[in-house]
């Protein structure tokens, strides 16, 4: 707000130029994180961390490997529900803060999800499915299953994986563009 006072006392309230940009910047970063449908990114990630964690209960049955020793799935999924709840809290809550605070976790999701990649691949090379031997009742031994079972589950979990850090990326990558085109304006709410 400008005021200009004239020779004969008389006060004239206009309103600032600079506070006008603000608040257009403002609306501005509102609608721009709104058209990025945080919604849908959000739920994502939470779906896709509730999937890993179910799908990886099998696991516990099987032949206990290191995926199962360092407990990726329960890490990674629980990352990536935080992630997603974190996305659809900023849906609420459109500040420059909250852009920043989802930005951070999204990149830690990605992060934490390339982790698992690399360790579901290396324990899928390391523990290959064992090859049938038939017992009397001309099925294959329990090795065999067991072993089937936790490859299969471990290659759903890593494309799982796969899709978590694309979006994760991606959805930081956005909203550090978000972040730098209103960083001026961190400070100014």
């Amino acid at each position: 707000m400008a005021l200009t006072v004239a020779s004969d006392l008389t006060v004239s309230v206009a309103s600032d130029q600079n506070v006008n940009k603000l608040t257009d910047k403002q609306e501005a970063l509102k609608k721009s994180i709104k058209k990025g449908d945080l919604k849908s990114i959000g739920i994502s990630q939470v779906m896709l961390g509730f999937l890993i964690i179910s799908y990886s209960v099998p696991l516990l049955s099987a032949k206990i490997t290191e995926v199962v020793t360092f407990g990726v799935p329960w890490w990674s999924g629980i990352s990536f529900l935080i992630a997603g709840a974190i996305a659809l809290v900023m849906d609420k809550h459109d500040s420059i803060y909250s852009v920043f605070a989802c930005m951070a976790f999204t990149a830690l999701a990605a992060v934490i999800s390339v982790i698992a990649i690399i360790l579901y691949s290396v324990d899928i090379i390391r523990n290959p499915q064992s090859t049938c031997k038939f017992n009397p009742s001309t099925t294959c031994d329990d090795l065999y299953y067991s072993t089937r079972v936790s490859l299969e589950v471990k290659s759903i979990l890593l494309f799982l994986s796969m899709v978590q850090a694309v979006i994760s990326s991606a959805f930081a990558c956005i909203l550090y563009k978000e972040k730098n085109s209103s960083y001026n304006y961190l400070f100014m709410k």
